[in-house]
């Protein structure tokens, strides 16, 4: 074959590889409005969460999805242990695109963000847990900013911790006890859940 005759097949080799194939992703998100994704990651849905981040809806089989354990600890805080399932965390830095099952986690106690995790442990301070009964939330957010969802609900779940009197004060010792929310899946019921069960002390 001669070159000059060839060159017409190499011309488009070279279309395909610098416009890509319509059938091929690399799983990387191209920036839209608002700084939300604008990739075939997932639906951004209307409905946000408690501080207008909206969800991004996914389908349930290879959705994220997380679990928490919070037992009490030394100095009245709290250990926070997340499992998590079709998902990694981002390294810090991370561009602000949503790719799938990829992003951090937030903890919130009583529906208060108090931390944002790049990894599956966190340490609650006494301050963050008076005493009462409190409910400990780990939710799985994409590196945009967006909730992962699956049918509408935040890819999330919930433990109750329970903070005595004397447990709350510095220095003291009461008791202290905590439910965990295993197995790990997404919420999609209300506060009494099934994946909210399971007693630990």
């Amino acid at each position: 074959m001669s070159w000059t005759r060839g060159l017409p097949a190499a011309l488009a080799v070279c279309v395909l590889l610098l416009t890509g194939s319509a059938g091929c992703g690399s799983g990387d998100a191209h920036e839209g409005k608002h700084g939300q994704s604008a990739s075939p990651v997932g639906k951004v849905l209307d409905d946000t969460d408690q501080e207008g981040r909206h969800y991004r809806e996914v389908q349930k089989q290879d959705a994220p999805e997380v679990g928490i354990e919070v037992q009490p600890d030394a100095d009245n805080a709290w250990d926070v242990r997340l499992t998590v399932r079709n998902f990694r965390f981002s390294a810090k830095g991370a561009k602000p695109r949503a790719v799938a099952g990829r992003g951090v986690a937030y903890i919130f106690v009583d529906d208060r963000l108090v931390t944002r995790l790049r990894g599956l442990n966190c340490r609650l301070p006494a301050h963050l847990v008076p005493r009462g009964t409190h409910h400990v939330t780990a939710r799985l957010y994409a590196d945009d900013g967006t909730v992962w969802a699956v049918k509408s609900e935040p890819v999330e779940s919930t433990a109750d911790i329970t903070a005595s009197e004397a447990a709350a004060r510095p220095g003291g010792t009461g008791d202290r006890t905590a439910l965990s929310a295993l197995p790990i899946r997404p919420r999609t019921g209300g506060r009494g859940s099934p994946e909210r069960a399971g007693k630990a002390s």
